[in-house]
């Protein structure tokens, strides 16, 4: 692997730690601005949105300058929106500094998935793809505890600079270790466009919304639901965040592994897995050991399906990757708004701090169901074009299929 994708990992590793901190930090952030723990959970979904919404946009702007520069301007982005996290003197500039910092997530790894695929063999792309994710997922495994270990014991607004001084390090890396790249000629709003004509990106676009969305249902409201209902330390919460990490860890290498031979039965048994474990987590979350064996499948069985999924979209999306690519990093943050928020209706409205894993279960399941679907269109579609072939074949010479 070219040593251009250390760089890319750096820069996950700090945009990880970010995303994730928040989870086990969020009681001391609610405490701190006197706000419940449902309402904590908006700097959850604002973030999530914020990746919604900055993916294609800078993701379209990104097609006036070169990849490279375009992904230290990111970093810069999110630099300034740690900064604004770490000093802000309400939950609402909180929520902006979490915001300004979205921005540049969905948009780094839908540029950075394009650079590391573009910079291996066709058969490598999703090993590529996973590398530069191994960033994110061993942020999980360090930088996640490590913020949460230091926002308890020193303080949050510590954590959040300490993450600032990250991004620093990952612009830099990418200063250094990326090569310079040209702007990606004949790139056109149009054209990239076009790809979301493709059903099958759509389709694997739904999958990644309500898949990861699953993990995020059960992951959002860690704290509070291993404190409360398993019995845990708030101590303890730093080593169950590394359990999830390793899971995201082994996730990720299993996904990268087996994606570029198996993409959709990996899929299958991934999401398959993770709508039975969530369905079970809330019977164990009443056990110390049952609830830590369910913190480790849900990161890995959850993480195991970004290679592949990432994969599909720019497999699908012909000749114009860029956008559906970033669009794709967006639709795995709509599927942690989603779940966040769907999560904090269900404890708002009395069900306790299990039952968001109710909420991820069904998530999980429906994600599972597309994934059949989108297996099936694919294997009806050859067929249907063979037909019409044979019917016609002067026509089929310049037909051009629409599922490749």
């Amino acid at each position: 692997m070219p040593l251009a994708l250390l760089a890319l990992a750096v820069g996950a590793f700090g945009i990880g730690t970010t995303e994730f901190v928040i989870m086990g930090l969020l009681p001391e952030i609610a405490a701190d601005y006197g706000v419940t723990i449902p309402t904590a959970g908006l700097l959850v979904t604002g973030y999530a949105l914020g990746v919604v919404i900055g993916a294609p946009v800078l993701t379209v702007l990104g097609n006036k300058v070169s990849r490279k520069r375009m992904l230290m301007v990111l970093m810069g982005l999110f630099v300034l929106g740690n900064v604004v996290s770490a000093l802000a003197p309400s939950f609402g500039m909180m929520l902006v500094g979490r915001v300004v910092a979205s921005l540049a997530h969905g948009a780094f790894f839908g540029i950075g998935s394009v650079v590391a695929a573009g910079l291996v063999a066709p058969d490598k792309k999703a090993g590529a793809i996973a590398t530069m994710f191994t960033g994110l997922t061993i942020a999980n495994i360090v930088g996640v505890p490590l913020g949460t270990f230091i926002g308890q014991a020193v303080g949050w607004r510590t954590t959040f600079a300490i993450v600032a001084a990250l991004g620093v390090v990952g612009l830099f890396g990418i200063a250094r270790l990326v090569p310079a790249m040209p702007r990606p000629e004949g790139a056109r709003l149009r054209g990239e466009l076009t790809a979301f004509r493709n059903p099958q990106v759509l389709l694997a676009m739904a999958m990644t919304v309500l898949g990861f969305g699953g993990v995020f249902a059960a992951i959002t409201y860690i704290a509070p639901m291993m404190t409360e209902v398993t019995g845990y330390s708030d101590g303890a919460v730093t080593w169950l965040l590394v359990l999830f990490g390793v899971g995201m860890f082994l996730g990720n290498l299993l996904g990268g592994r087996y994606a570029d031979r198996a993409l959709m039965p990996l899929l299958y048994a991934t999401l398959g897995g993770l709508a039975v474990v969530l369905a079970l987590f809330p019977v164990f979350a009443h056990s110390k050991v049952l609830a830590a064996l369910a913190i480790l499948l849900v990161g890995a069985l959850g993480f195991a399906t970004v290679p592949p999924l990432q994969k599909r979209v720019l497999d699908q999306a012909h000749g114009a990757p860029t956008l559906a690519s970033a669009v794709n990093i967006g639709a795995f943050n709509l599927g942690n708004a989603l779940a966040a928020w769907l999560g904090g209706l269900v404890i708002a409205a009395g069900f306790g701090y299990t039952s968001p894993n109710w909420v991820g279960a069904v998530l999980a399941a429906a994600a599972l169901g597309l994934a059949f679907l989108s297996a099936a269109l694919e294997r009806r579609t050859p067929a249907a074009d063979s037909a019409d072939a044979a019917a016609d074949p002067a026509d089929a010479s310049v037909r051009t299929p629409v599922l490749h």
